[in-house]
């Protein structure tokens, strides 16, 4: 293969790949040299000219001319003067000779595997070049169109044609793609997996949420007001803890925006999740009514040691705490730092029973786990819903559901027995 059609199509080749020149000339060169410490063991005195846009390749070997009888004749900067004079017939000992090598010297085998060698070092640089880029933007939202769509993941191309994955995990469970859709997403992480970088995209992460307060929200990006901690329960509901450092902005009032016009964008984005902006404070009561919101809570008691905080309503307040599914009280946890207890406050004073009065019907190690957190009496247990009940015990529903039998029917029939 002639030097100019190997330098040429490379050349073309990592064009096309968008590698700049200075690396393109390093690449060849580092190549060229790799070829002749096979052939010749060191590349110490050869030099490499090469001109990229003309094709042009020139490779010398330098030598100092010895006496044929010399014993440095072997060494790999030394010619004997007859091998010299063979190139030019009027050298002399102790001049030099740079002797033009040219690349069907090396073999046919020997190019072949050059050509190779340089293809194989654009895409091991081109993957490099990926990896590096897209670690430097770890966070950051980014836009991609949908290529394919699998069973575990959407493989998205951005703008360079590069190959990016969201996982099943990471989409929201409303997300619906096609191909062609243009989506946006967190870059999660960038891995290498058998020496390929893989990027990951999100858009249930929290930081996908907060890059999009970041863009719809100039105070924010701005630094006037800061996300302390954002909770979600991806395309369901999430909260947002904000807080101002200037007293003359509301950070609730601005991320939301006038008629819910900032807020109306981020929610549209992730297919109607139902957003709660909490204005934080280090007054942790206070914390948690504003992260139980919409609840209206009578009384908490704090038990930061343990890492609980019971929380105690009035009857029809109990559901708004909870939420759909359980979903307003575990994000509010989340968002706090604590488990909550949510207890409903009795009306008015009620006759009690110990749950040890329960032995023949309900078994001790039931009676014990109900003791485990916090509940020591009939009463105190219905206060509790069945669904609080099973999140906060290691209780089966079933179990749940006869032993809430067992306590109801007991005050009933002492109800019945007073009248």
């Amino acid at each position: 293969m002639d030097s100019s059609v190997l330098i040429e199509s490379f050349a073309e080749f990592a064009k096309f790949k968008n590698i700049d020149r200075p690396t393109m000339m390093r690449i060849l060169e580092d190549v060229f040299r790799t070829m002749i410490r096979k052939k010749w063991g060191t590349d110490e005195n050869f030099d490499i000219i090469l001109n990229v846009e003309k094709g042009d390749l020139e490779i010398w070997r330098n030598r100092e001319i010895v006496d044929d009888n010399s014993e440095d004749i072997w060494d790999h900067d030394k010619i004997p003067l007859e091998e010299a004079r063979k190139i030019e017939p009027d050298f002399e000992v102790g001049e030099e000779v740079s002797e033009l090598i040219k690349l069907e010297d090396f073999g046919r085998r020997a190019v072949l595997t050059a050509r190779q060698t340089l293809i194989q070092r654009v895409k091991d640089l081109e993957k490099d070049l990926l990896y590096q880029k897209y670690k430097d933007q770890v966070g950051e939202i980014i836009s991609g169109e949908v290529y394919q769509v699998w069973n575990r993941e959407v493989l998205i191309l951005d703008s360079e044609d590069n190959e990016l994955l969201i996982p099943k995990t990471e989409q929201i469970p409303k997300d619906r793609y096609r191909k062609g859709d243009v989506v946006r997403a967190v870059v999660q992480r960038v891995e290498i997996i058998n020496g390929n970088p893989k990027i990951i995209l999100s858009r249930t992460s929290p930081q996908f949420l907060e890059r999009l307060f970041e863009n719809e929200v100039p105070e924010i990006f701005d630094g006037l007001i800061t996300i302390k901690k954002i909770v979600r329960e991806p395309g369901e509901r999430a909260k947002v803890a904000v807080e101002s450092y200037d007293d003359r902005i509301d950070p609730v009032g601005a991320c939301v925006g006038m008629k819910g016009s900032r807020i109306h964008t981020i929610v549209r984005e992730l297919e109607n999740e139902n957003i709660d902006v909490i204005n934080y404070t280090d007054n942790m009561e206070l914390y948690i009514q504003r992260a139980l919101s919409p609840a209206k809570i009578s009384s908490i008691k704090v038990d930061e040691e343990n890492g609980r905080v019971s929380v105690f309503l009035k009857p029809d307040q109990v559901s708004l705490a909870i939420g759909k599914g359980g979903q307003n009280i575990k994000l509010a946890s989340k968002l706090v730092g604590l488990e909550i207890d949510v207890f409903r406050e009795s009306e008015g004073f009620e006759e009690d029973i110990s749950l040890d009065e329960f032995s023949d019907e309900i078994e001790s190690w039931v009676i014990d786990e109900l003791k485990r957190i916090g509940l020591d009496t009939g009463r105190s247990v219905l206060a509790v819903s069945k669904e609080d009940l099973v999140r906060r015990t290691e209780l089966e529903e079933e179990t749940v559901e006869d032993l809430l039998n067992i306590i109801r029917s007991e005050f009933e029939s002492e109800s019945e027995e007073n009248n």
